[in-house]
């Protein structure tokens, strides 16, 4: 009876020591966003480790990438899709 016993404290400690191991090797995010997305208006801020641009019609020259992007759609019930690029920041 004892090494039974003895073997499921093994077991659990076996199991403990894996399951600490795995869990501590969850990665963080790289970056957060944050989205605020009333009727018409959406609100995208870059919380951090990144900027953003809207690149739906591709990068424009000049245009450089910032932390907050505001999306506004009138006269319509439902607006069309877009494209919102993001880089990482070090």
């Amino acid at each position: 009876m004892a090494r039974k016993i003895f073997i499921a404290v093994i077991a659990l400690v076996v199991f403990g020591t894996g399951w600490a191991a795995g869990r501590a090797q969850v990665p963080s995010p790289d970056f957060e966003l944050t989205i605020d997305a009333p009727a018409g208006h959406t609100n995208v801020d870059c919380v951090r480790g990144c900027k953003l641009l809207w690149v739906s019609r591709g990068i424009p020259s000049g245009a450089t990438p910032n932390e907050h992007f505001d999306f506004r759609c009138s006269g319509a019930d439902r607006c069309g899709s877009g494209k919102i690029g993001g880089w990482v920041e070090p």
